[in-house]
């Protein structure tokens, strides 16, 4: 099967006669190896029809259209590794041009680096459901658990989010910062923006809701559960690296 996946044009072909724009996604699970737990890495190459234009207000509620096609492969091996898979299946897959995928992920720092090493151009799209996660804690950390304040600045949080882009963001932490003016309720803003940071690109979010294009990685996320996790976490179960590799192939 990975021999076949590799090298015969027809694991290709669905893909580059489908049509839709270019999605790259990709995430990791733990699977138990002889060596220890071990981070399975997942990436997949997806197109997808855009859908109906969406206001930030609409978002919670619309249905995408469904990827017309999709390609995944998987590895325990190290990132540097891992992301040179990316630029041989884009080219396998007809991308010429990476300018023209969409990458979208969470915050981990190795796949921001892959993505600038080997999907050169690609618009990077922070998942939205990582971000209000961050600010979900900064919130608690703020305001106290299950606090209404807290609820309510989650709320006024995913409204800044979704429409303002990253000047508005980073103006909405800093000065919540400035009007609690209590030291110690700093440090979950701060980490807020430690976090947020390096994604100044990567938050466009109403852009993309307006031409009904997706901002979250639940793809994928989805399938290191079904396609990596059900068959190989179960309960008592260790696999040799070479071996687990290539039944995740299958």
């Amino acid at each position: 099967m990975n021999t076949w996946q590799n090298s015969d044009p027809a694991a290709c072909r669905e893909f580059r006669e489908a049509a839709g724009k270019t999605e790259f996604t990709t995430d990791g699970t733990s699977v138990n190896t002889t060596d220890g737990w071990r981070e399975m890495k997942l990436g997949i190459f997806s197109k997808r029809p855009d859908g109906e234009p969406a206001t930030c207000e609409q978002w919670a509620g619309r249905i995408l259209p469904r990827p017309t096609a999709r390609v995944s492969f998987c590895a325990i091996e190290r990132s540097d590794r891992f992301g040179r898979r990316w630029k041989q299946w884009a080219r396998r897959l007809g991308i010429l041009d990476t300018s023209n995928v969409t990458v979208l992920a969470d915050g981990a720092k190795w796949i921001w680096e892959e993505q600038r090493n080997h999907l050169r151009g690609a618009d990077g799209v922070l998942d939205i459901f990582h971000v209000l996660e961050h600010f979900a804690t900064a919130g608690r950390g703020i305001h106290g658990e299950g606090t209404n304040q807290a609820a309510e600045w989650l709320e006024s949080s995913r409204a800044v989010v979704l429409s303002g882009g990253w000047p508005a963001i980073f103006k909405y932490i800093t000065t919540t910062g400035a009007s609690i003016g209590r030291p110690e309720k700093q440090q979950p803003l701060d980490e807020l923006l430690t976090y947020l940071s390096p994604h100044a690109d990567h938050v466009g979010y109403a852009e993309r809701l307006s031409l009904g294009r997706s901002i979250e990685s639940g793809q994928v996320e989805g399938s290191c559960k079904n396609l990596i996790g059900r068959r190989l976490k179960q309960t008592g179960a260790r696999w040799k690296v070479r071996r687990v590799n290539r039944m995740a192939g299958l």
